[in-house]
């Protein structure tokens, strides 16, 4: 039958194995849970009678007072570590083919792209433009081949609707939109869209023959790009 003394002797072998396996911040725990225990439990100046522990006691009332100290720390910890924000992401750009413009020296970079969610009877070409300077003129065009039956159903670009003029309408056997910076208005610099929405007749529409072409004034000069968009089969 094991006696006090050799519980006393067991409990403290393994809470010296357990410091020597974590930080030193945990024996400092250890001590002060002891101190407080020979003081007693009481918040006022009065002490209520009590009778003496055993040594193996009192160890075995510390050890499970730092397992709960360290319990509770790694659960807030976890937590901690759980609830961080992600870091900040740049904007990406809309999923879907695409077919990059050419990289001219300057602020502008840009790409054409079907948008994902066209169907058999309705698209919408995408075009996203990235600035790496502040713009104080800028045109944006859009030019969609009539392939047959192709008829515009809106458009909506990124930035504020009041700083563009818009307008829609056919030339040469194409659907032309364009979006024109009014004056004294300024894009600033990051990444923007802008899309033109159409019906067109059942079925893949071949969007090979569509172009987009943007010019655009910054500090450093006049800047323009240009490209096109990669068929997409619908459905």
């Amino acid at each position: 039958m094991t006696g006090p003394r050799d519980a006393d002797a067991e409990l403290r072998a393994r809470l010296r194995r357990a410091a020597g396996a974590h930080e030193p911040d945990r024996a400092r725990i250890l001590a002060r849970v002891e101190r407080g225990m020979a003081a007693g439990d009481g918040t006022t100046g009065h002490r209520r009678p009590s009778r003496a522990l055993p040594g193996w006691a009192r160890v075995a009332g510390a050890a499970v007072a730092v397992a709960g100290v360290l319990v509770a720390g790694g659960s807030l910890a976890a937590s901690r570590v759980g609830g961080e924000a992600p870091a900040p992401r740049s904007v990406a750009a809309p999923p879907g083919s695409r077919e990059p413009g050419p990289r001219e020296p300057g602020p502008l970079w840009s790409a054409g792209a079907v948008d994902p969610h066209s169907n058999e009877f309705w698209a919408q070409s995408n075009i996203t433009l990235r600035t790496s300077a502040p713009l104080t003129a800028l045109t944006v065009e859009l030019r969609v081949a009539q392939t047959g039956s192709v008829t515009s159903t809106g458009a909506w670009r990124s930035l504020p609707e009041a700083d563009f003029t818009f307008t829609a309408g056919e030339r040469d056997g194409l659907l032309v939109y364009r979006w024109t910076l009014k004056p004294g208005r300024t894009v600033p610099a990051g990444e923007w869209m802008f899309a033109g929405q159409y019906n067109h007749e059942r079925g893949g529409r071949d969007a090979r023959g569509d172009r987009y072409s943007a010019t655009a004034t910054a500090a450093s000069g006049r800047h323009s790009v240009e490209g096109g968009f990669t068929s997409r089969e619908s459905g």
